[in-house]
């Protein structure tokens, strides 16, 4: 029950008229004691009235002017925040798939960690969200334009393979067309779908080899900002992790630095997961960013109804306690 952001706040002035009632339910009562007082006559008095009503006669008017009150407050058309799935939102998974996934610091393997935990993020975000894939390492494909259907992405999900190197720009270039695409055959607005990449990689960008390259990470993530979709990035693994590549044991730390700066370039959030539990934390966290839209909605229901209900209370209170309506 919300008591802010009134739509229309001049209905309150009617709560002067209640008040108004108040004061002369109570003013006409003693206007009636007084009368009785006047009645010298107390045993004929006794005769005449043995049961006088008590205080429970109150109890209709009290009632009613609650109920009033109430029903004043819903007029004035309260608002509260409200969530609000957004089922014409587009997500786009990023999921790198270069070399480094195969290191097994995060058991079983990197790669298989996210493959399970993106399944999950793709099962419980809201239905309506349009979900895409695309699949990165040293060039980025479309694995699943985004839709509503979930098997497919699971299903592509499933069947990711590594590939060598890097290239996280392109990766956020080619998720941005397919937004665009989607975005082109909804049609039906002025303003485009709301949108969102959510990039999930371990290691540092080597193609090109800088980020601010026009194909680089830096460059897409500023694009992304201007397009206003963030890109929300998960550095998945850790400090330690290790693959061996024709027999040589290469370390592939995680590069936080870098994701840390896409995301607060395009005005996303970061996250850090070094583990299956610490990523669907992550994955938990986007769901309830991106599934709902937090907006203020008419919230005067709750009033209508104990309005409606103090005001059938008092009415039926009458009738008992008075045999009258008041």
């Amino acid at each position: 029950m919300s008591l802010s952001g009134f739509t229309s706040p001049w209905w309150l002035l009617l709560l002067f008229v209640v008040a108004a009632l108040g004061v002369g339910y109570v003013i006409v009562q003693r206007r009636r004691l007084t009368n009785t007082l006047r009645f010298t006559n107390l045993e004929l008095l006794e005769k005449v009235a043995p049961n006088r009503p008590g205080r429970a006669r109150h109890i209709p008017i009290a009632l009613l002017l609650v109920g009033l009150t109430f029903l004043t407050v819903a007029l004035a058309g309260p608002t509260a925040e409200q969530r609000v799935p957004r089922n014409r939102a587009t997500v786009v998974l990023v999921i790198d798939v270069s070399l480094s996934m195969e290191a097994t610091d995060v058991a079983p393997t990197r790669l298989a960690a996210a493959q399970e935990a993106a399944k999950q993020f793709a099962d419980d975000l809201t239905p309506g969200i349009n979900l895409g894939l695309v699949a990165f390492s040293g060039t980025a494909s479309v694995l699943v334009s985004p839709t509503t259907n979930r098997e497919a992405t699971k299903t592509a999900i499933d069947n990711l393979q590594l590939s060598e190197r890097t290239a996280t720009g392109e990766a956020i270039f080619t998720a941005m067309q397919s937004i665009d695409t989607l975005a082109a055959v909804l049609g039906g607005s002025d303003q485009a779908p709301p949108a969102r990449i959510v990039l999930l990689s371990d290691g540092k960008q080597t193609v090109p080899e800088s980020p601010d390259d026009p194909r680089g990470g830096f460059t897409a993530a500023r694009q992304a900002a201007e397009k206003g979709i963030p890109v929300s990035t998960i550095s998945f693994g850790t400090e330690t992790g290790t693959v061996t590549i024709e027999d040589e044991r290469i370390p592939v730390p995680v590069d936080d630095p870098s994701l840390k700066e896409i995301a607060n370039l395009s005005g996303g959030t970061f996250f850090t997961a070094s583990s299956l539990e610490e990523l669907e934390d992550a994955y938990d966290t986007l769901e309830e960013q991106i599934g709902y839209e937090t907006t203020r909605g008419d919230a005067s229901r709750p009033w209508l109804l104990l309005g409606a209900l103090c005001v059938a209370g008092g009415l039926v209170a009458a009738m008992v306690l008075r045999q009258r309506l008041p």
